[in-house]
């Protein structure tokens, strides 16, 4: 009478490993959101009033823009589009004293933590939004952050681009990526983050600030590339970790948490029940 009573119980396991361990129900579509609190923006001083990020998620950027590469040719932007990898956009410009700089400094930063490689597994398009950027000071800069990064054979992979007022801003707005002149100190005001592009030109993920998380950008092209890229590892983190469009950054997902925790601790109990039923079938058979 014992072996039934065992074998149902491994059976209720299973079933209820199965129940624990089902997938998670697809996130809905996030609204565009903005680094904008239209609350604060009458504060703002006229030099910022219209500066900032709107999240544009899934919008199709304009692959047909010309820019202008470190080598002065003309370049459609939809030339780092036909690879099929995902693309890390960063507007910035490089006269900038300041900001830019450390946009592109948490960048490379980041990226060296990640074992993905740009040129194989991603593109990193720089656009300047500076129309007195030449393609020679893109290149200075472009020589500088490679040294910096230090992975040889990548440097076909990390774009360096300017491009006339017209194309960039076209590419900005589709973006959500608003900034301002400001003829005074020659400078732009602007906000600063970084941007992931799926492979098709659509807009998957921003994230804001200087310092970028390693994990948040490996888990961002991971979705950007619908999985092409990445590891099981990666399919389990993405399962316990959803991007919040708020703050920019992936977040644990508390309901997958608990059922990876579930299943874990059921299949650990059925193991030992399993164990245990074999010793006991062993004996009875002694």
């Amino acid at each position: 009478m014992k072996r039934p009573s065992a074998c149902a119980t491994v059976i209720l396991m299973l079933f209820a490993v199965a129940s624990f361990a089902q997938p998670g129900q697809p996130a809905p579509a996030q609204p565009s959101l903005s680094m904008q609190d239209s609350n604060l923006k009458p504060a703002l001083p006229g030099a910022l009033q219209g500066v900032g990020i709107d999240q544009r998620l899934n919008q199709r950027l304009p692959l047909n823009v010309m820019l202008r590469d470190e080598a002065g040719r003309n370049v459609p932007f939809s030339a780092f589009f036909q690879t099929g990898k995902p693309v890390i956009l960063a507007l910035v410009y490089y006269r900038c004293p300041m900001l830019c700089t450390q946009i592109l400094t948490g960048l490379e930063s980041s990226l060296k933590a990640v074992s993905f490689n740009p040129g194989t597994d991603f593109e990193i398009v720089s656009v300047s939004f500076d129309p007195k950027d030449t393609p020679e000071l893109a290149a200075s800069k472009k020589q500088m952050y490679m040294r910096r990064y230090g992975r040889p054979n990548t440097a076909n992979g990390w774009h360096f681009l300017t491009g006339d007022e017209t194309n960039v801003r076209a590419l900005a707005d589709a973006a959500g990526f608003h900034y301002k002149y400001d003829p005074k100190t020659d400078q732009f005001a602007h906000a600063s983050g970084i941007m992931i592009v799926t492979p098709d030109g659509r807009m998957s993920r921003y994230f804001y600030g200087v310092d970028y998380a390693p994990r948040d950008i490996r888990l961002g092209l991971v979705e950007a590339s619908q999985n092409k890229i990445g590891s099981p590892v990666d399919q389990i983190l993405l399962f316990c970790y959803h991007y919040d469009p708020t703050t920019g950054k992936y977040g644990a997902m508390a309901v997958n948490m608990v059922r990876v925790a579930g299943a874990a601790f059921v299949l650990i109990c059925g193991a030992f029940l399993l164990i245990a039923f074999r010793r006991e079938h062993r004996s009875g058979q002694a």
